[in-house]
């Protein structure tokens, strides 16, 4: 089990992102996701309120957690259950563990009583699949695994046309069809991915956990990935930065987070090519790596809608991905276009540290 767990951390590694950077202002409540050390650690404020932290290695990046409460041992119990969650949705979302349900589903083209988390992850996504017109798609798998497979045998170029075009004949989660529990592909030869929804799925899972063992004050922060809650130790809302796509330590922006979520993506951490012109953000319609953006931020009432949304922001047009936000409620964005310019939706807040 080790060792398949491995193979799906590696794969998320080079599949998702972590784009906010840790600051290391945990008590004044400022997040990110950067490289952290493995640690946990308990502060007493008063003798009403700890603060109560603690991170680990999941889903191919760092997790951690932040909760705020008046008993050191329940909250300790509440995070344990919280990581529990967090490893038994990572293992049933693997698509590289052949035992696991996306696994088969891929192999076989067939799904039979889905686990309930699998199939309302994937028809959650053919739900942003409509909302976005087709920029988010969790069957881009045969697009990925051309370009992972040609420049893995050290091809300088980008797969042919004719390539290209028998894998994206592929795509298209249209393609996808959901009828009581079973998934059916169209086609043989299809594949998800779901790397571009699952961690906030996940992430939403840990927060619900939370919940119910009574914790209000918390932030969960998957490598980019964060839902916060409630508020930090001074009774104010949880401060996130956003990453420097140039990654001058600099912080483009901050914003005051509670009772919401943020994801980020961008194209500065895993190319294929040695160019870097092909990333793992791929614009289902035309096979490639959109060029227009550096990074995207969007915050929702969820960590999967944060998640979906701002993978499918990152392959619209900036003017675009403005427009299509601000028509959502309970939404905003921010997005840095490829030449340093930025873009924010109408309600995107900014606040000085």
């Amino acid at each position: 089990m080790k060792r398949k767990n491995a193979a799906f951390e590696k794969d998320l590694t080079l599949n998702r992102r972590s784009f906010l950077k840790m600051s290391g202002l945990l008590g004044l409540g400022l997040a990110s996701a950067g490289i952290l050390p493995a640690s946990a650690e308990a502060v007493k404020f008063n003798r009403k309120t700890y603060k109560v932290s603690k991170t680990r290695l999941a889903m191919g990046t760092f997790v951690s957690m932040t909760l705020i409460h008046s008993s050191r041992d329940k909250a300790e119990e509440a995070m344990g259950q919280a990581f529990q969650e967090i490893e038994r949705l990572m293992r049933s979302m693997s698509r590289f563990d052949e035992a696991t349900a996306v696994a088969r589903l891929n192999s076989d083209g067939f799904l039979k009583d889905a686990p309930p988390e699998v199939f309302e992850v994937i028809a959650g996504a053919m739900d942003y699949y409509r909302l976005t017109h087709q920029a988010f798609d969790i069957s881009v798998k045969p697009v990925v695994d051309l370009f992972k497979k040609n420049y893995a045998q050290g091809n300088s170029r980008p797969p042919g046309g004719v390539e290209l075009r028998q894998a994206l004949d592929l795509v298209g989660s249209d393609m996808i069809e959901l009828k009581g529990r079973s998934i059916r592909f169209k086609k043989p030869g299809m594949g998800i991915t779901l790397d571009g929804i699952a961690k906030g799925y996940i992430v939403d899972s840990a927060s619900k956990i939370l919940t119910r063992r009574q914790i209000k004050n918390y932030l969960i922060n998957a490598g980019g990935d964060i839902r916060a809650m409630g508020s930090r130790s001074d009774k104010k809302a949880w401060s996130v930065a956003i990453q420097d796509p140039k990654k001058e330590k600099q912080y483009p922006d901050v914003i005051r987070l509670t009772d919401a979520a943020i994801a980020t993506s961008g194209n500065y951490e895993v190319y294929f090519d040695r160019e870097k012109m092909f990333h793992h953000i791929v614009d289902p319609r035309t096979g490639l790596s959109p060029r227009l953006s550096s990074s995207v931020s969007v915050t929702a009432h969820t960590a999967m809608d944060a998640d979906a949304l701002s993978t499918s922001v990152f392959v619209m047009k900036p003017t675009n991905a403005n427009r299509f936000i601000n028509s959502l409620p309970g939404c905003e964005c921010l997005v840095i276009a490829r030449g340093g310019r930025t873009f924010k939706s109408s309600g995107w807040k900014s606040v000085a540290i």
